[in-house]
């Protein structure tokens, strides 16, 4: 009896011992998009529409507004004198959107850097991306810039992205879109938001 007194008194079940309670800050809900460079964009969309049931939700980037500079080669990690002539976020079933591009520039060819044919980057979205991003250095990965506004249809507020190198040359997207109400405006069906995380207590 004297035995688990003691016991009880040093290990009250009451008591949480919140030096154990993990950080989940700045971590991601799951993957928003997945983005692919491709030689000619228009063939790629009649691609995934007919062969996946694709739909295109909206072109953030077009010809007649192309990106291009020291700016866009910094925050994509591009080649110097890559021109990126467009961009369509394409809904994949239920799910992470693909995000095509068709970029133009020196010396293309499999994929390696983000202006090159096929899968050049995936997007995690995240509530605290600021916390995310400290969180990926943290872990070894190379941020190549700080976390920018969203760009065209999805500026709004609190929209931020910022590419990362992982330690093997992957870029991965960090990206918060708590304002969607641009793009989903116009787009035939909403784009994929992931849940939010429910982290056990």
């Amino acid at each position: 009896m004297e035995t688990l007194t003691l016991v009880r008194l040093l290990r009250p079940s009451s008591v949480k011992d919140l030096s154990m309670t993990p950080d989940h800050s700045g971590l991601p809900r799951g993957i928003d998009h997945v983005g692919v460079t491709v030689p000619d964009i228009n063939l790629a969309i009649t691609f995934l529409e007919t062969a996946l049931g694709a739909v295109a939700l909206y072109r953030n980037v077009t010809h007649a507004s192309p990106q291009q500079g020291l700016q866009t080669e910094a925050i994509l990690g591009l080649p110097q004198g890559t021109v990126v002539w467009e961009m369509c976020m394409m809904s994949v079933g239920h799910g992470p959107g693909i995000e095509l591009f068709e970029m133009h520039g020196p010396d293309q060819r499999n994929p390696l850097r983000a202006s090159d044919f096929g899968l050049q980057h995936f997007a995690v979205y995240v509530d605290d991306i600021h916390a995310a991003c400290a969180r990926f250095t943290k872990a070894g990965g190379e941020l190549l810039t700080e976390p920018q506004g969203q760009p065209s249809l999805e500026a709004g507020p609190g929209n931020m992205f910022c590419y990362g190198r992982t330690p093997w040359g992957m870029i991965i997207e960090l990206l918060s879109t708590p304002s969607r109400e641009r793009f989903d405006d116009i787009a035939p069906t909403k784009r994929y938001q992931p849940p939010p995380r429910h982290e056990e207590a």
